[in-house]
């Protein structure tokens, strides 16, 4: 990796967390959850991709980042999918014990 193509990485890197950052703390609290749901997909490519990554034969240190990449998110999708459970649980209706 050259110097050149190692400094447009940390510059599409940092522009896109500055990115990111404004457009998360603009979103309101009753649409974080939603969201959060649509970026579960996301995060299930990202699965699909961390896994073709890690399922190369030699042993090198893309494998071991693509181990990390599928284990974290997974973490991510499963979570998410549990804070959406729970959004969902909150808007059924209390069966009234007799």
């Amino acid at each position: 990796m050259t110097t050149e193509t190692l400094i447009s990485a940390l510059f599409v890197f940092v522009l896109a967390s500055f990115a990111g950052f404004e457009v998360i703390t603009k979103v309101p609290p009753t649409l974080h959850t939603p969201l959060m749901s649509g970026a579960n997909a996301i995060s299930g490519i990202a699965v699909l991709g961390a896994i073709i990554i890690a399922g190369e034969q030699d042993w090198n240190i893309t494998v071991i980042l693509g181990i990390v990449a599928v284990v974290l998110a997974t973490i991510n999708v499963v979570g998410g999918f549990l804070v959406t459970d729970r959004m969902l649980q909150m808007f059924k209706k209390k069966e009234v014990k007799a």
